[in-house]
């Protein structure tokens, strides 16, 4: 990924990715291991998140425009080295939570999508996300 320049978002705007009939499969198991290092990896970059748990959807029979979006999260870590959680004292204990979701936004089975996350003291505590 050397040659690939860097992009500023890890996902497209309304991405609409699903399952294709007959479209090309991409190598499987280079996809589940990008996939699950991406996972670990949102842990530290909630910004990738989203992105990840879409893509993660598709493990079982991943797609090249699949792989190509999985790319894509890679391409935006390039460009957003040294960014990432860092928990700092503030000197309160604030809890503050936020939440959204996405109604019947999923195309392959139109189930809704939840997530919240927290923030203790000014310090991210928990991300979470859902398919209902």
């Amino acid at each position: 990924m050397v040659d690939y320049k860097p992009i500023d978002m890890p996902m497209q705007v309304n991405h609409k990715l699903k399952i294709v009939e007959g479209a090309t499969l991409a190598d499987k198991k280079r996809y589940q291991r990008l996939v699950e290092k991406l996972i670990y990896l949102s842990h530290t970059q909630p910004d990738i998140a989203y992105g990840v748990g879409i893509v993660s959807q598709f493990m079982y029979k991943p797609q090249e425009n699949h792989m190509k979006a999985v790319m894509r999260i890679v391409r935006y870590l390039k460009g957003a080295l040294g960014s990432g959680i860092i928990f700092k004292r503030n000197g309160y204990l604030k809890v503050e939570a936020y939440t959204d979701a996405n109604w019947a936004g999923n195309q392959n089975d139109r189930r809704s999508t939840a997530g919240y996350f927290t923030l203790v003291g000014g310090n991210l505590e928990k991300v979470r996300s859902r398919k209902l």
